[in-house]
């Protein structure tokens, strides 16, 4: 059918490497820190610590959630410590917060980060103070995207609509859970190496290149209703 602005009441946006572009390279130094904890978590080098860290991001949702199966890992500390990065990388967003605020409804962010780390991320962009509302990783329970729970736990504690809301994701394999539950479901498409993994072309309304752009389209257009 496609996606259809006009009956969405509810904006769901991912936030790593959505709201902001992997060209700003914050993954970079996510990975440098995580490997590290895993490397003296376990007693190992580099390169057993990122097969572990990889194997359990692949397998898990997350590298945490891994971590937090096999390990028994205190999830505070190990977002604590692999969120200790410099967000200098990210210039604000001037062009993006207008675009946000024209948005008809709730504009929320679904982020299988932590909500400090969400809330830096977003005052460094200039757009906190567009949304309304955060599901991170611990009002998860950690079982995160696209553990179905996710989504079903949202739904219910933020009393969403799942048929006036749209999801926009850059890894295509976390839209079909939101996809199955009525959501109309957007994927920002980057060409990166993890985007595409375990993609459902059929969990996917509209495929988009630049969320800038994309957003500029409705908001100028008839679109929005």
């Amino acid at each position: 059918m496609g996606f259809d602005a006009a009956r969405v009441d509810c904006w769901i946006f991912d936030l790593d490497n959505t709201l902001y572009p992997p060209s700003t390279r914050l993954f970079d130094q996510i990975d440098v820190k995580m490997g590290a904890y895993i490397a003296d978590l376990l007693g190992c080098d580099p390169i057993e610590a990122r097969r572990v860290q990889k194997l359990y991001f692949h397998d898990h949702g997350t590298t945490l959630s891994g971590l937090m199966h096999n390990h028994d890992v205190a999830p505070h500390e190990f977002l604590s410590f692999v969120h200790d990065i410099d967000l200098a990388p990210l210039a604000a967003a001037p062009r993006l917060a207008p675009l946000l605020d024209k948005l008809p409804g709730r504009r929320i962010v679904f982020t299988n980060g932590d909500d400090a780390y969400a809330d830096r991320v977003l005052a460094a962009l200039g757009i906190a103070q567009c949304f309304d509302a955060m599901w991170d990783i611990h009002a998860m329970h950690y079982r995160p995207k696209p553990e179905p729970s996710a989504y079903t736990a949202m739904i219910a504690a933020l009393a969403l609509d799942p048929a006036r809301c749209v999801f926009v994701e850059d890894m295509a394999r976390n839209l079909a859970p939101a996809k199955a539950l009525g959501m109309q479901t957007v994927w920002l498409d980057l060409a990166t190496e993890w985007g595409d993994r375990a993609m459902d072309a059929d969990a996917i309304d509209l495929v988009i290149g630049d969320l800038n752009q994309w957003l500029a389209s409705l908001v100028e257009s008839d679109a929005l209703g």
